[in-house]
Order: C-alpha cells, then structure tokens, then sequence
C-alpha cells in the first residue's frame, strides 16, 4: 500500500509542477512584406496539452500553430515556473537562415564557410520577453503540420538562451550578476553523431548599447584556442557547459559579472552565444539606481503664532539616481480632524545638483499659510517617491508647535535648569577673578595696563562693566614724573575701593610726563 500511495504523491507532485505557467503562448510571426515594410500575423506556441489531442486553432496557419518539442527542457521549463499572476509575456516568431558568425574571434567555430547539409530545411526564430524572463529559441520544424483532428506542426528546440533577470535594477557602487543560460539539442541524429562525442564548442558574446554606442564587454569560446578581446571595466563571465553527456542534449552557464556599476554603465546588454553556423540572442535592459537621502529643516519642531506663517520648509532630497522619475509630495497630518490631508502653501523645487559620482540633489520647498490654534501638534511631511523606493517612498516630518497652546515640557524645564546652573557658574568664575587681580608695578608710578579702557579726557568718562561703574580720573589728578605720589594715593584709597591701573597718558601736552590712576567703587 505504501508504494502506491509513493507513486500516487510523486504523479500528483509531476502534475502540480507541470499545470504550472501557460500552456499556450500567443505570438506574432513577422516577416517581409516587400516595400520595407512588416507583415504581423497570428501564431500560437503549444507548450503542453490537457488531452491526448492538441486543442484546435481554425485561426491560424497550421505553419504558425506550434506544437514545441523540447529535448534539453530548458524553454519548457522557463514556462512552468512563470508566475500565474504575470502579464502575458510578448512574443515574437520570424524566419531564420543557419549562418557563420561574422566576429573574427570566433571563426573557429566554422572552420568551412559552407553551411552542412545536416542544417537544410526550415528554421524559425522565437524572441519572448515579459518582467519574469527574456529567452529566445532556435526551432526545427517538421516539413508537413500532424493531420487531423487538429492541424499542428511540432517544432523541436535547438538552441535557447534564457535569463530570469531581464531588467536587473542595480544600486550604484555594488555589483551586476546577469543571468544566463543556455541549451543545445543536436536538430538531427546524424549532426550528433558526425561531431565528438560531448558537448561542441561555442562562443559567448556580451554586448552593452546605450545612448547610441555600443561596445563588446567581454568574448570567450571555451574549447578553442586564440586571441580574444580583452574584457571591458573588469567583466567576468562563468563560460562553459554544465553536462558532458556524448550526444546532447546540454545546457551551458554564461552569466556575467560587472563590479561596482555605475551610471555609465545601465543600458542594454546583448548576450549571445554562437554554435557552428547558429546563434541564439537574448536581451537585458540594466538600471542603476541610488535611493535618495530626506531630511527637512527646521526640525524636529517648527512654531508659529495664531495667525502667523511658520517658516519656510525645505526638503532636501540627495544624491539619488536616476534623475527621472523622482515626486516630491507635502502632506499635513494630525489637528483636530485627526486626517491626512495635501498641505497648502507656495512650493517649489531647486535646480538638480550634479555630484562626480553620476547622482543629484535638489531641495523642495514649502512656504505653509498662516496657522490657526486647531492647528496645534500637526504634522508637515515630505514624501519622496523615486523608482529606487518601495511604493510608499520616504519621508521626514516636523511637528507645528502654535504658540500659547503647550506649557513647558520636561526638555524645557531641563534647559532651564542647565541655562541657571551655567549662568550661576558664570557669574562666581567672574567674582573669582575680580577678587584675584592685582596691578603689577613695574617701578614707582606705574603699573601694568589691566583693562582695555581709552585714554583719560580733560572731562570725566564713565564705562559700566556689569555692577562696576568705571571712572577715569580728570586732568586736575594728574601727577608729574618728579612728583611723589603717595599723597594722591591715600587720596585715591579714599575715594575709590579698588585700584583698576595706572599708565602714562600718552595724550597729555604738558611739559611734564603724567600719570592716570583708575580705580572703581561697588
């Protein structure tokens, strides 16, 4: 009972895995219409069926209704993990002609020019590209569609090349790994058995196109020998086969790698892989994105008086990448209503600034109208929204404070305590140093200047310094050189409490050298 009910789990897995992805892809074949000008026609991939008989398409050409046999399983398989929410990928079918590759680097895949008899016939090329993958497959039809009951024509898959990463969104400064494999069925059993035993060997190519230049980042033909390009800006790529089985069918590996990627270096990358006289292509549109920094000043708090404009706000967004795309939103949330409401005001934005790493900043600004007390404890945001950003995008906020409406907080009462405890301080270190100083005298009748006060006038002057009143005393006080002066000393203790300094006017026109003194009184 047991291996039945095995084998019943692993058919119902089979089947799960199977149902997966669509059964039918819907193409369009073009091809020339002469003139220079496409013809687009309806066509259709059967990549599965549910019954032992194809479903009938009478809309279609049985040519361009195709059933796909795929060895290797690499085109089937890419289907059966694609998302049954995704949109319908597009599809593209045209004809193709077995050629040798033009690159010098790889002629020795085709050593005769002439293409084997085992390629004759008809070939097809289908491009399919969506948001999940991007493949494109080399198929040989069979020369006459099935008959009845459903006119279908089975195509083999020869040659497909596939990435599950078609638009790699890249940060700036890390680095790219872009996807890709491979597989190659021999299209016939005597092309198979004509070659050695194991896998061919082949060419890998990758291109980048941008802004009308193209360049060949990185070649490589593992199982040939000969010069090659250099690889550009440090690209590295995992070349080569992943099974050696002696008549195929294989699958390769040729994702390539580019370090710390810049702006420069988004664009569309081609890769290709060359066989003899076969090329399959596939494309990768890469982006490189830097999200950008929010902050908004004044912050955290702004205030404003009933009736007042608060001050002008400004959202600085930086150094982000691309410049396109990027929305700056204001918002106001909070008040009395409690909702989320677009903020009114004057706004702008400022020119983009360009940095030497390929990103840009620009500021946003925001000139809010007056406030009224309903306003109290709102909120001013600035959303940034930019493809490099979830769908919310970012944002940095201030708090709108209305005056009269909020006593002192705890911060306040702390500052307040801080501002006394300082100022306190302040006031005892200046006690300190008034007790401490003293004039130095150099010799009799003169003493080192203390204080930087302008000379003595024939008048008195007053400086307030704090509680000090400060005089300079009048000419009638002034004392000559020859003079002794400890009379006007005595005098002077009588008069003021404390001697400041005494220096030599250098303004006095007498004949003899004088003196001022300086002192001051509480």
């Amino acid at each position: 009972m047991k291996p039945v009910s095995l084998l019943l789990a692993v058919a119902l897995g089979t089947a799960t895995v199977v149902s997966a992805g669509p059964a039918v892809i819907e193409c369009w074949f073009v091809e020339d219409a002469g003139g220079g000008r496409l013809s687009k026609k309806p066509s259709a991939l059967l990549l599965r069926q549910s019954s032992e008989s194809p479903p009938p398409r009478p809309d279609l050409d049985p040519e361009r209704y195709l059933k796909v046999h795929d060895p290797a399983g690499t085109l089937l398989g890419a289907f059966r993990r694609y998302p049954r929410d995704a949109p319908a990928p597009r599809c593209e079918m045209s004809h193709y002609v077995p050629l040798p590759a033009s690159a010098i680097w790889v002629s020795g895949l085709t050593p005769e020019q002439s293409c084997p008899r085992a390629l004759d016939g008809r070939w097809l090329m289908v491009s399919v590209s969506s948001q999940v993958l991007s493949l494109s497959s080399l198929l040989r039809p069979q020369s006459e569609p099935q008959p009845e009951p459903a006119l279908i024509t089975v195509a083999t898959a020869v040659l497909t090349v596939l990435t599950h990463t078609p638009t790699p969104r890249i940060r700036m400064g890390q680095d790219a790994l872009l996807d890709l494999s491979f597989a190659y069925t021999p299209p016939t059993p005597k092309a198979a058995t004509s070659l050695a035993p194991g896998p061919p060997p082949f060419g890998l190519e990758w291109r980048r196109q941008h802004l009308g230049k193209g360049h060949l980042m990185l070649a490589a033909t593992p199982g040939l020998s000969g010069p090659m390009p250099a690889a550009r800006e440090g690209a590295v790529a995992f070349a080569g086969w992943d099974d050696d089985e002696p008549f195929g069918p294989w699958t390769g590996n040729g994702t390539f790698w580019l370090p710390a990627v810049e702006p420069f270096q988004e664009g569309t990358y081609l890769a290709t892989v060359h066989l003899p006289y076969l090329q399959g292509q596939t494309t990768l549109e890469l982006a490189v994105q830097k999200p950008p920094k929010v902050t908004l000043t004044p912050a955290p708090l702004i205030w404003a008086a009933p009736g007042e404009a608060p001050p002008e706000l400004l959202c600085l967004v930086s150094h982000f990448y691309p410049s396109e795309g990027l929305e700056v939103e204001w918002e106001l949330w909070g008040g009395q209503e409690g909702r989320f409401q677009k903020a009114e005001g004057q706004r702008w934005l400022s020119a983009l600034s360009h940095h030497s790493d390929g990103s840009v900043s620009l500021s946003a600004h925001l000139q809010p109208p007056p406030v009224t007390t309903g306003q109290h404890g709102t909120r001013y945001v600035c959303r940034v929204h930019h493809p490099s950003l979830p769908a919310l995008g970012r944002r940095a906020e201030v708090t709108l404070q209305v005056a009269g409406l909020s006593g002192p907080s705890l911060e306040d009462g702390v500052g307040l305590f801080l501002s006394a405890f300082l100022l306190l301080g302040l006031v005892n270190v200046l006690g300190w140093a008034e007790n401490t100083v003293r004039p130095t005298h150099h010799h009799p009748g003169e003493a080192t200047i203390i204080s930087g006060l302008s000379h003595c006038s024939n008048s008195p002057r007053l400086y307030t310094l704090g509680s000090c009143t400060l005089q300079s005393l009048s000419s009638e006080q002034l004392l000559s050189e020859k003079t002794k002066d400890i009379h006007l000393l005595r005098a002077l203790e009588q008069q003021f409490s404390k001697f400041l300094f005494s220096a030599p006017l250098k303004n006095y026109q007498g004949p003899c050298r004088a003196f001022a003194y300086v002192g001051y009184k509480l």
